[in-house]
């Protein structure tokens, strides 16, 4: 009695290697597409965060300075402009000013005694951003902040002590 060879099975084989080829092939593509997809909206979310959270911020630090003469607006070196935001207050008799402003690619804050006159570069960065500019309004202050994709959003602010605080 002869025996039969084993047939052998190459058309089959090679379809389950096509069929798992073609699955690699999707299952690479739909992960590169949400690849894709999760930078964008993380980017997305970091410009959101870089925004609420200098409107916070400024937000802040306008309300714990409106007093009488306590928020204006003017030049960081004291010459002409609208550049910085300048918050005053008194502690222990002397007073104190905490400049707020935009340089370098991020948003700034310096803290010294009043009449201390002191380079852009030693404020402490509070955050990178693409830009914020200062200015009064006649009940208050605002400021425009630019975002890194180049949009512009604007903030008002009204100061509850009077026009008297942002000049």
């Amino acid at each position: 009695m002869m025996r039969k060879k084993p047939v052998q099975h190459h058309m089959e084989g090679l379809l389950v290697l096509l069929l798992f080829g073609v699955f690699a092939a999707c299952v690479l593509s739909v992960l590169l597409m949400g690849a894709g997809r999760y930078r964008v909206l993380t980017e997305r979310d970091d410009a959101s965060y870089s925004w609420r959270t200098a409107a916070q911020y400024l937000t802040t630090r306008v309300r714990q300075a409106d007093t009488a003469d306590g928020v204006r607006v003017g030049a960081f070196d004291g010459g002409e402009g609208e550049d910085t935001l300048f918050l005053t207050e008194q502690i222990d008799g002397v007073a104190y000013t905490t400049r707020v402003y935009w340089y370098d690619g991020s948003l700034r804050e310096l803290f010294a005694e009043e009449g201390t006159e002191l380079d852009k570069d030693a404020g402490e960065t509070v955050l990178d951003c693409g830009g914020v500019r200062f200015f009064e309004t006649d009940s208050g202050v605002s400021a425009e902040l630019t975002g890194a994709d180049g949009e512009i959003t604007r903030l008002d602010w009204t100061l509850r002590s009077g026009k008297g605080a942002a000049s």
